[in-house]
């Protein structure tokens, strides 16, 4: 989820999200892949008192594969997210040195809906990871559960989350690999003027599970990355706008065969 907006009872907003792949098949070098993914994704969020938060995700999606075959590309609505969280833990303080310290600790869990589109025939021995990982849709109805912790001593913050992620099988008999994600992103608040500016920095830890079909593991798929993360943060009266680049520095995914170049999210988002 990156950094939630500070708001103090909802806020709604617009997301892009972008994403790039190669692939190379390594029983046959000839045979690749560049996929480019494309998310504009609507994203909201309300509390409810002051222990409880629902946020959801509405994807929209166009991506593109370029391969030895030549380019496609699919667009559509993805699958939509909801996320209910408990504020397990909530403190603020003033230290003897006048520094005020605060933290909180939101723990929840979440579906999936399989509102995107899963269109591809899973038998055909021509069917890549690339082309299963291009569909708009999991078809499938999956299940979250994340814990999200902020800590603040002054203008200097971390925010850290974990989100697992429990997949289960669609029509097709296919199941896309469980996936565990881990963000830690540290960050400085500025004032210039009327305007919050806030650098941010962290690393994101990435494992998915192998994708399995007919209860039998997929060769090639499931891996892990390692991606350091840098970006910055405006906020002026209750508009937020900001954005960030992600770089993998250790990875290995589908056997070593897939490779992430390039990830990137940029936000407007409006506090109500």
């Amino acid at each position: 989820m990156g950094m939630l907006p500070d708001f103090k009872t909802k806020f709604i907003g617009i997301r892009y999200h972008y994403m790039q792949y190669y692939t190379q098949l390594a029983t046959d070098q000839t045979q690749f892949s560049h996929n480019y993914y494309n998310t504009v994704e609507a994203w909201t969020g309300w509390n409810i008192g002051r222990k409880w938060q629902v946020l959801a995700f509405v994807p929209y999606y166009y991506n593109k594969q370029m391969d030895d075959d030549g380019a496609s590309s699919k667009s559509g609505l993805g699958d939509i997210t909801i996320l209910a969280n408990y504020q397990l833990l909530h403190t603020r303080t003033t230290s003897e040195h006048n520094n005020s310290v605060e933290q909180s600790l939101w723990i929840g869990a979440g579906v999936k809906l399989p509102t995107g589109t899963f269109k591809l025939d899973v038998t055909d021995p021509a069917t890549t990871i690339a082309d299963i990982n291009a569909q708009i849709g999991t078809g499938s109805t999956d299940f979250l559960l994340n814990a999200m912790h902020h800590f603040r001593v002054n203008q200097f913050g971390v925010n850290t989350s974990a989100n697992y992620k429990i997949n289960t099988k669609n029509r097709s008999d296919y199941k896309y690999g469980n996936k565990f994600t881990g963000t830690s992103i540290a960050y400085y608040r500025i004032r210039v003027g009327g305007i919050a500016i806030a650098p941010n920095a962290g690393v994101i830890y990435e494992h998915t599970e192998q994708n399995t079909f007919d209860k039998a593991s997929v060769q090639f798929t499931g891996g892990y990355a390692v991606s350091g993360l840098a970006g910055v943060e405006f906020t002026f009266n209750k508009i937020a706008i900001g954005f960030n680049v992600q770089k993998a520095f250790s990875q290995h995914y589908a056997g070593g065969q897939t490779k992430m170049e390039f990830r990137s999210m940029a936000h407007v988002t409006l506090a109500l």
